[in-house]
């Protein structure tokens, strides 16, 4: 029987690849893993953690608006100091790597701080030697990818904007994806003229289409928004940055974001040495469990392009290693898996849009409320909230909950339960709701759209 290093070589200690190493040693493996940029991976150091945490920031912005109707005087006066904002941030982020580094090292998982390169399937070559595993898994995650035009070198990633300096007057962002909706609401509340050009006529694709054309209609009272265009070219004068749209149009700005998708991170390290199948964006083809073409190798998380969401790299992750050494056959399902986008107001869903329930045959019944907070009738803030249910005619069972709302991924998040027990439209109606609250409009819709 073969000797090796390691029972289970790890490349990158973000979510999935963290939570593989712990539960692995957890079940007595000798485990390691390298990372060459930082603990936690995306979530944690240039995604939803600090994100969302400028997210709070902006929301501020709105409560201090709103505050006047229900008595307070002075908060509209406040001002926002973006270094303070930075530098709190990245002593948070700071703290997390910590944690993250001390659950390998309370597991006894060897680390390498440094770039490790596939140089066989049982095989990693790194820090200059070569060490051997039982098996190998990749969890490298994704990168941003910025499309190719005249100027788009003067263009920054969302990986770049957590380290401005000082936040622009006027921003130009591109895309309609989560990350270009998210930081293009976030800028336009820290005070910033902000433009978001999209090349679709509706931002979100791949969200319920009236949820769509809400989110599109609510940002639009905030920043201007560039629909079914793009941008040709980024020319630079001096500090300021003339965008040239496909429209014929110009903007004039300091800072460009393209928010364009991100692809994986799988470039040189080292799958052209083993026998394994990669997609056309460079993603890695993965069976159900994992496993990739060449047997000793695995990959989860945003490299294998499923569902490119934090919590399902950490249960993919956890899912491999108690099945390599815990004899666990656990299947993970991809339905009514909730995600949340932290724009303003906030979207949260789970489970099929119209559209998608539509697709797969089912003939749906549709409960939808468009409404104000009771919050807003004293604040005078216009935000409007949305909430669509998608019901199966046949069974009853409710498919898909759409919530557009302040604090929306809250909400769902509990229904992402109910969704998952098979809940019917008949149980929501007999659910009791929490008076006053948004929330309640979930049990409360009786009239078919």
């Amino acid at each position: 029987m073969q000797d090796f290093d390691f029972d289970l070589f790890v490349i990158g200690a973000g979510s999935g690849g963290v939570r593989a190493s712990r539960i692995a040693a957890s079940h007595g493996a000798k485990v390691a893993v390298a990372e060459e940029r930082y603990f936690g991976g995306t979530c944690v150091n240039v995604g939803c953690v600090p994100k969302k945490l400028f997210s709070y920031a902006a929301h501020f912005h709105d409560d201090f608006a709103d505050s006047a109707g229900f008595g307070w005087t002075g908060a509209t006066k406040a001002t926002f100091d973006w270094p303070t904002l930075v530098r709190n941030k990245d002593i948070e982020i700071k703290r997390l790597n910590g944690i993250y580094k001390s659950i390998l090292d309370n597991n006894a998982v060897t680390i390498y701080e440094s770039r490790a390169r596939i140089s066989g399937p049982n095989s990693v070559v790194v820090d200059g030697q070569t060490v051997t595993a039982k098996y190998i898994m990749v969890a490298v995650g994704g990168w941003p990818w910025v499309p190719e035009f005249p100027g788009s070198d003067y263009a920054v990633s969302s990986n770049e904007i957590f380290e401005l300096e000082q936040l622009p007057e006027r921003i130009v962002v591109l895309g309609g994806g989560y990350i270009a909706v998210e930081f293009a609401s976030i800028f336009a509340r820290l005070g910033v003229e902000t433009h978001l050009v999209y090349r679709r006529d509706q931002l979100l694709k791949g969200f319920d289409d009236e949820v769509r054309e809400f989110i599109t209609a609510e940002m639009s009272r905030d920043m201007t928004l560039h629909m079914s265009d793009d941008i040709t070219q980024i020319d630079k004068n001096n500090n300021e940055l003339q965008v040239k749209l496909q429209s014929g149009g110009e903007i004039r700005a300091d800072l460009v974001m393209a928010a364009t998708g991100r692809r994986p991170l799988t470039s040189d390290l080292g799958l052209d040495n083993v026998n394994v199948q990669l997609s056309s964006t460079g993603g890695i083809e993965v069976n159900d469990d994992y496993q990739t073409s060449e047997p000793s190798i695995y990959a989860v998380g945003d490299v294998i392009e499923r569902m490119e969401l934090t919590p399902v790299a950490l249960a993919e992750g956890q899912l491999v290693a108690r099945k390599l050494f815990a004899g666990a056959n656990q299947a993970l399902s991809y339905d009514n898996i909730a995600t949340a986008v932290f724009c303003h107001p906030n979207i949260s869903t789970v489970g099929l849009s119209e559209q998608q329930a539509e697709s797969a045959g089912y003939q749906v019944d549709c409960y939808v409320s468009q409404f104000r907070q009771l919050k807003h009738t004293l604040s005078g803030n216009a935000e409007k909230s949305f909430i669509k249910l998608v019901v199966d005619q046949e069974s009853d069972r409710v498919l898909g909950v759409h919530v557009v709302a302040p604090d929306a991924g809250e909400v769902v998040q509990g229904f992402a339960v109910a969704l998952n027990c098979g809940a019917t439209k008949a149980d929501f109606d007999r659910t009791i709701g929490i008076h006053p609250t948004m929330a309640e409009e979930l049990v409360t819709m009786r009239t078919k759209r």
